[in-house]
């Protein structure tokens, strides 16, 4: 937690960004969630907004910011004496208020008499305990309380969403400093999971030692891991197999810290230890495109045009490769692209690994000049912000044979002229790569969030392994 200061002026930014409005802003925290009876729980994880205004990390707290006079006041229910006698003595809630530098406390029972006749003002909620009691709140229904897809939630205020992303978007020098530990914690996951890529090894045995060193020197990991062979499967958790000789390994995965900051990196490693020369040759590709990506990061650009220009990029290495045949920038411009890459170049990162996309992803991933493709890949691009410095994204280009992808493309007839469906039957075995790091755009350029690089040459991948 940080100090009472840093959450005071957070809400005052806010309040000074909703001039003009009356009412209340009401802020939900999250309650502790029953996996199969109320007393065994999921592990706890505070609501983002909740977190960031406030900086608690307990359950059963909610928090009301009054527009009309400024008055502050959070909600909750002090420990009885079952709750001591069980998890022992906690801070009442006036200590939690003095220390999120919250003027008053007041019991949770409270909260919906001293809503009731006010205009509420909330931000979109996404667990379902908080959807309920956010409509009971607000006398709105359960799914009107929640994003409906990319455009948001229309019955929420829109101007406190739109304020809550401004703030969040961009990183305080206390926030940069907690996401470095963050990818720092990362980098040591991956180094770990990569010294367990051997053949014959369990995916499972490898995915364990990887969360368990999360839970140990973080929160835990930021996202459910993906570990697989089948990287032209995005997010397949599934970790039964065994290493195979002759695959690739994509590893995406990262560290939440204790603070709740996240990494989120990814690396694809030979699972022999050597890449084959068609694994070399696409992987060399993607590791170009990732650094081409990092050089052009800097404030004022669009990492919208960042991802054409990766596009381009990816297309001319492929085309070098007899796969497709064209001009890259007309290849680019038709979607190509998307056969062999169908996500975006990066999304926010920070409080969540995506960061607040739960509040909507077009309200956080694009200006309001700015819209979405319907081209797939370029459609899938969760940041497409003009860059400011503090903004925290990610750089992840990959390449990906998909069998039925590249099936449906070849009945349709989209791709043809430009696309060799005749040579790409030779990559249905491949899989797929990715390679991920974190970003920090800086007021001259960028960098790369946490310590010391992982390994991302295909020299450097092999070097590694084989010390490993």
């Amino acid at each position: 937690m940080f100090s009472s200061e840093i959450y005071s002026q957070r809400r005052l930014a806010l309040l000074s960004a909703m001039q003009g409005e009356s009412g209340v802003m009401l802020f939900l925290g999250n309650v502790d969630s029953p996996a199969q009876y109320r007393d065994n729980c999921y592990k706890f994880r505070q609501d983002s907004n909740f977190l960031y205004f406030f900086g608690l990390d307990t359950p059963g707290l909610a928090a009301v910011v009054d527009l009309d006079n400024g008055t502050q006041t959070l909600y909750g229910t002090d420990d009885d004496i079952d709750d001591i006698i069980w998890n022992g003595p906690t801070p009442t809630v006036r200590e939690m208020a003095d220390a999120a530098g919250v003027d008053n406390a007041a019991a949770y029972s409270r909260l919906a008499s001293d809503l009731k006749g006010r205009k509420v003002h909330f931000a979109p909620v996404s667990g379902y305990w908080n959807r309920m009691e956010m409509a009971s709140l607000t006398g709105l229904g359960p799914q009107e309380v929640i994003s409906s897809g990319k455009a948001g939630c229309k019955a929420a205020s829109g101007k406190m969403v739109r304020a809550i992303i401004a703030l969040r978007l961009v990183k305080s020098g206390e926030e940069i400093a907690l996401m470095d530990k963050a990818c720092v914690l990362g980098q040591e996951m991956h180094k770990m999971a990569r010294c367990g890529v051997k053949v014959g090894a369990v995916e499972q045995d490898i995915v364990g030692a990887m969360e368990g060193y999360a839970l140990a020197k973080g929160w835990g990991v930021s996202f459910p891991t993906i570990l697989t062979q089948h990287g032209e499967i995005f997010h397949c958790h599934s970790h039964a197999n065994t290493v195979q000789p002759g695959k690739l390994m994509v590893i995406d995965a990262g560290v939440e810290s204790n603070e709740h900051y996240a990494s989120d990196f990814t690396r694809t490693y030979p699972t022999g230890g050597k890449f084959t020369q068609k694994q070399r040759e696409i992987y060399q590709i993607v590791c170009d495109c990732n650094n081409y990506a990092f050089s052009l990061v800097r404030p004022g650009v669009a990492y919208r045009d960042v991802h054409i220009a990766v596009a381009e990029r990816m297309l001319s290495g492929l085309a070098d490769l007899g796969l497709v045949h064209g001009d890259a920038a007309e290849m680019a411009s038709e979607g190509i692209c998307g056969l062999f890459m169908p996500h975006g170049l990066g999304h926010n990162m920070g409080l969540d690994v995506h960061d607040m996309e739960d509040l909507g992803e077009n309200l956080v991933g694009y200006d309001p000049d700015q819209a979405r493709s319907s081209q797939l890949g370029l459609g899938s691009l969760r940041m497409a912000r003009r860059l400011v410095p503090g903004n925290v994204i990610t750089d992840e280009p990959g390449i990906y044979f998909i069998p039925a992808l590249i099936e449906k493309w070849r009945n349709e007839g989209t791709g043809r002229g430009f696309v060799d469906f005749d040579r790409l039957r030779e990559y249905y075995d491949f899989g797929g790569i990715r390679l991920e790091d974190d970003l920090l755009v800086t007021p001259d350029g960028a960098r790369r969030l946490g310590g010391e690089r992982l390994p991302i040459t295909p020299d450097e991948v092999e070097d590694a392994m084989d010390v490993d």
